[in-house]
Formats: structure tokens, sequence, C-alpha cells
């Protein structure tokens, strides 16, 4: 896919934008101030793939721990700034590689643009970050106009607050235009890469719990990748951040945009016709698979009578029947194998594979 041509951010040791790949955001969801616990944390996602970490700094407390988070964090720290921009002041005097402001909720227009110089200064980025909660339709409208008009809203905030930035002399500076619904996002996110260059962080905020933030963000984050749009992603969940990276990292290789970490593994909904208990086969195969970095597609599949053609374009594969079932390569019945011996016959197949 043809990706949307916009300035280089550099944040720490990774650009946004610019034609850099995708990079993979999380937030630490410890208090900053604890900064053994927060520093673990960001370890932990780091050891995930995660490439930047935003910390919450809502007060002065948090912002003193900045300097060492900063110092001890194996990724580029952004700080999270809301409301006072004399937060946002100290996290950059802490070494923070980034900033995070809200124009709706940060209006002293003096302090914003006391920011923008001192990250200029510093060679430090700016994330300027509107989400629709900061930002209001007008009453009365019905709902497609005030989803349209929220989206325009969220845009215009944005685009003059880069415009104060711009007369600051701070030009490395990335958007985000969240809303919790994933049409208004879309919209928003659509409009902004038609009348910018600048890189664009995307996310849906709010998404909610893990499996319903799951499915807004793949839709929404998923269908503006697939159009070219965004440099750099945040999947936001209500749950530990470990998640929203393994999130992030299955969207991006959906779209095919980062390689698989090790086996895919693509299985059967099941039907009538199933003739394994494949849900257990799956858990037993993925467990036993986790570490494996070979680069193979591995299918697994409820029935001999689709399976095989179902499996076509996987390296090796099962399918199971009742008693019985074969070992595949490439959709082709390689042997016939027990039904208790399914899984140690697949998986002895991929030590075998180079």
């Amino acid at each position: 896919m043809q990706r949307r041509k916009t300035r280089a951010v550099q944040c720490g040791a990774v650009t946004i934008g610019g034609g850099a790949p995708v990079s993979v955001q999380s937030m630490t969801k410890t208090h900053t101030e604890d900064t053994r616990a927060t520093l673990q944390q960001i370890r932990e996602l780091a050891d995930l793939g995660c490439e930047i970490i935003r910390c919450a700094v809502p007060t002065r407390a948090a912002a003193g721990a900045l300097e060492q988070v900063v110092k001890g964090s194996p990724l580029p720290v952004v700080a999270d700034c809301h409301f006072d921009y004399r937060l946002a002041l100290a996290s950059l005097e802490a070494g923070a590689h980034g900033v995070r402001v809200n124009p709706g909720n940060m209006s002293e227009e003096a302090g914003l643009r006391e920011v923008f110089r001192t990250a200029a200064l510093e060679g430090r980025k700016v994330r300027i970050g509107v989400n629709s909660g900061s930002v209001r339709p007008r009453s009365g409208m019905n709902v497609q106009a005030a989803e349209d008009d929220l989206a325009e809203l969220m845009l215009r905030s944005a685009l003059e607050c880069c415009a104060a930035a711009e007369s600051e002399g701070c030009t490395s500076l990335v958007l985000s235009l969240k809303a919790s619904d994933v049409p208004t996002t879309i919209r928003a996110y659509r409009s902004a890469a038609e009348a910018c260059d600048y890189p664009l962080h995307l996310g849906v905020t709010a998404a909610g719990p893990p499996q319903l933030s799951l499915v807004k963000s793949a839709v929404g984050i998923g269908t503006l990748l697939a159009e070219g749009i965004g440099d750099t992603i945040r999947v936001s969940m209500t749950g530990p951040p470990h998640d929203e990276v393994e999130a992030a990292f299955s969207i991006l290789r959906a779209l095919g945009m980062r390689p698989q970490a090790g086996p895919e593994i693509i299985s059967c909904p099941t039907c009538g016709r199933c003739g394994v208990d494949l849900v257990e086969l799956v858990q037993e195969v993925s467990r036993r698979l986790k570490g494996c970095k070979k680069d193979l597609k591995v299918a697994i599949m409820g029935c001999i009578v689709n399976g095989p053609g179902e499996a076509a374009e996987a390296d090796v594969g099962i399918a199971g029947g009742k008693d019985f079932g074969y070992l595949l390569r490439r959709g082709k019945k390689a042997r016939k194998v027990d039904g208790s011996q399914l899984a140690d016959a697949l998986l002895d197949e991929i030590d075998s594979m180079d």
C-alpha cells in the first residue's frame, strides 16, 4: 500500500513519519512517581516490542520523578500533560523525549507558547493530541451532523494549535485526533491527512474493555492504515498495557506492515463436521510454539473434508478426524496420524523444517 507522505519527527531514537515504519506505542498504567514500578512496566513492554512509551504527568511529584524514569527507560519517554502547561515544561526539563498537550484543556495560550519554544530549543517533539471529549459539537444538532461537526472541530483545534507552535519555531509536531467512536475517528484523520503533512498518531480513545476495544481499534486503526494514513499507533484498552502492545502488532501484521514474530496459526471456526476438540488443540499448539522464531504459516483444521483445501496456503498443518487426521504440507496430505498424536506430529514436523 502507498503511505501518505509526511515530515519526519524524531522521538529519541525512533523516527515517526517520513516513510519510517509505523511505530507501536503504549502508556504506563502505574503512578509515574513510583519509578520502580514504572520502569519495570516499561521494560516489560520493551521486551514485547513496544517502541515509544507515554507516562502520565498529572502532578509536580510525577514531573519530578520523570527524570529518573527517562534515565532508566530503554524506550523514548513522552510525558502526557493536561491542564497545566508548567507540567509540560517540567517534563521537558526532566529530559522527556517529547510531550503530549491537549489544546482543549490547556487553554493558557502564553503558557502553551512557552512549551513550544522550549521544545524547539531542546529539539524535542510535541504531540498535539485532541480528544473528542475536549471538543463539543453545537447542541440541538442531529446525530450525523454532530459527528461530522465534531470531527471538523477536532481538526480545527489541532491545526490552530499547530500554527501557534510553528510560529514559535516548533516544527517537530505529531497530531492525534481520537474519538471514542470509530466513524468520527476515521473522518477526523482522513481530513487531517488532506490538510497537513504532520505525522499522525492513530488510536480510538476510551475504546472500552479488551474485546470491544480490540474490535474498535482494529476497524478504526486498520481502516486508516490500509488507506496509507498513520505513522504511529496506540491501541487503548481497559487492562494491562501488555495487551495493547500485542494487539497493535497484530493489527500491523494483519496488514502486512510488520513481519510475523514466529509462526502464524490459522484455524477453522469449526462446524458440525468437526471431528476433534479444535479449541483444545489450537491452545496446545499455540502454547508449545511460544518462543519459536520460525516464519511459518501453520494450519489447524477440524475436519478432513474441507481442512486440506482450507490449509492450502499454509506451510504445514493438520486436519483432524474422529479417530485420525492428516499431517499436511501446503494442503497436501503427507501422512495419516492417530487422532491422539495430532499435536505431536505437527510439532515434530515443524521442528524438522528449516
